[in-house]
């Protein structure tokens, strides 16, 4: 009885893990370099000197407001305002970008039919880099 269970156990693991093989070996990885991408986007140094511009009136706006209050509190708190919001403005103007990014990369992946893409400096080997690809699909957008 306990041969039968484990017999029974051992053909269970094996077709388990033959089955899990099959499903990896559909999968088609491809890599790209995300950073590659990002500063090769079209719009990226537009978007950097606006990101620069905002910043510096973000920091202007702190400075005004900062010689206008007489305690240390209440400057630290217009300068965490004022960062915070710099941020959430900086956020709103990357999206763009990302959204342009992940359009390209879905559909380069897709076009080459590769079910899974990876970051490529996350990955010690393997998968087909696709990063050229994306960055020019992303060049027809301009």
């Amino acid at each position: 009885m306990v041969r039968k269970l484990v017999l029974m156990f051992l053909v269970a693991v094996v077709c388990s893990v033959a089955f899990a093989g099959a499903a990896l070996a559909e999968e088609k990885i491809a890599i790209i370099d995300p950073q590659k991408v990002l500063y090769s986007h079209p719009k990226f140094q537009d978007t950097q000197k606006q990101i620069k511009a905002m910043m510096d009136k973000k920091q202007q706006e702190a400075k005004m407001a900062m010689d206008a209050v007489k305690t240390e509190d209440e400057q630290k708190r217009i300068y965490m305002q004022k960062r915070q919001e710099a941020a959430i403005e900086e956020q709103k103007l990357m999206e763009v970008l990302f959204k342009d990014i992940d359009l390209a990369i879905r559909t380069v992946a897709q076009a080459k039919g590769f079910t899974l893409v990876l970051d490529k400096n996350q990955v010690f080997f393997g998968g087909t880099d696709i990063t050229n690809d994306v960055i020019v699909e992303l060049s027809k957008k301009k």
